[in-house]
């Protein structure tokens, strides 16, 4: 994709401040009757950053994307997405809220109906955008996962990994601020999931769109911690040592509701916790 293309590029480009956060969560908490999903649950996401989500399954990482997103209220506590408190918004002006997110689901949630091209120019034709413009940012976004040559076809025709790049294009169209990926790799083998790693990095390090990531993999978290996309070489490289780009991508870990960990790959990997020790080697 050449370098002219505002595909994937955040709408406001610099942040009106500086200091503030793209997600905040202040002691957020939330049960379904009995079953406690987040027991006051605070972090931070940086602007540019990417914060990778861990856990064993039912520990809350999936929750935490809904709750970001407006689509669950907590029992208590607040969320902040790109300055506005999400606990404190109207239905209407969440769905305006939304419109400067993006959301790549585990299933890829394609359309079956509809060609990529629909499917990924969905969106934009929800609102209104001209014909011709849809047309050239659905192929910009495209060629940006490398799949410009798929326009016609439909999501069965597409291979697994083929059709997680086509909900990342979709994802990216609208330019969002905020990328919320819930386990963008799960069921593939190795090297596709390397190749969506990869456009993960893409779009952090070229667009600097920040991002909430699910992963179950841990081999994704650390390549994404470790490397950053060229542009030069269009591609994802090793980060050289002594470079400090640990604030790039960093982890939180939780267990039973609550966060047990958060902070860089140095730090995870060099952490005394029992638990984290062992949910590193499993």
């Amino acid at each position: 994709m050449s370098e002219a293309s505002d595909i994937g590029k955040p709408n406001n480009g610099t942040p009106e401040n500086e200091t503030q956060k793209a997600v905040v969560f202040e002691n957020v908490s939330l049960r379904f009757d009995e079953l406690v999903i987040l027991d006051g649950l605070s972090f931070e996401l940086e602007h540019g950053a990417t914060k990778v989500l861990l856990g064993v399954a039912g520990s809350g990482k999936t929750t935490i994307l809904k709750l970001t997103l407006g689509l669950l209220r907590p029992d208590s506590g607040r969320i902040f997405v790109l300055g506005q408190e999400v606990t404190a918004m109207r239905e209407r002006d969440l769905f305006e809220l939304r419109r400067r997110l993006g959301m790549v689901f585990q299933e890829s949630a394609l359309f079956d109906s509809l060609s990529v091209e629909n499917n990924v120019a969905f969106r934009l034709s929800e609102e209104k955008v001209p014909e011709e413009e849809i047309e050239r940012r659905v192929m910009e976004a495209l060629r940006f996962v490398e799949l410009e040559h798929t326009l016609k076809l439909f999501p069965a025709e597409l291979s697994g990994g083929m059709r997680r790049r086509v909900a990342i294009a979709r994802a990216i169209i609208s330019n969002p601020e905020v990328l919320l990926y819930d386990s963008p790799t799960a069921g593939l083998d190795p090297v596709t999931s390397t190749t969506i790693v990869e456009l993960l990095v893409k779009q952090r390090d070229y667009y600097k769109t920040s991002a909430l990531l699910v992963t179950h993999r841990l081999q994704d978290a650390f390549t994404m911690a470790t490397h950053y996309f060229n542009p030069e070489q269009r591609k994802m490289v090793l980060v050289p040592r002594g470079w400090d780009w640990d604030s790039k991508t960093s982890f939180l870990v939780l267990k039973d509701g609550g966060k047990i960990f958060e902070g860089t790959a140095a730090e995870i990997v060099n952490s005394n916790s029992e638990y984290i020790r062992e949910y590193l080697t499993v």
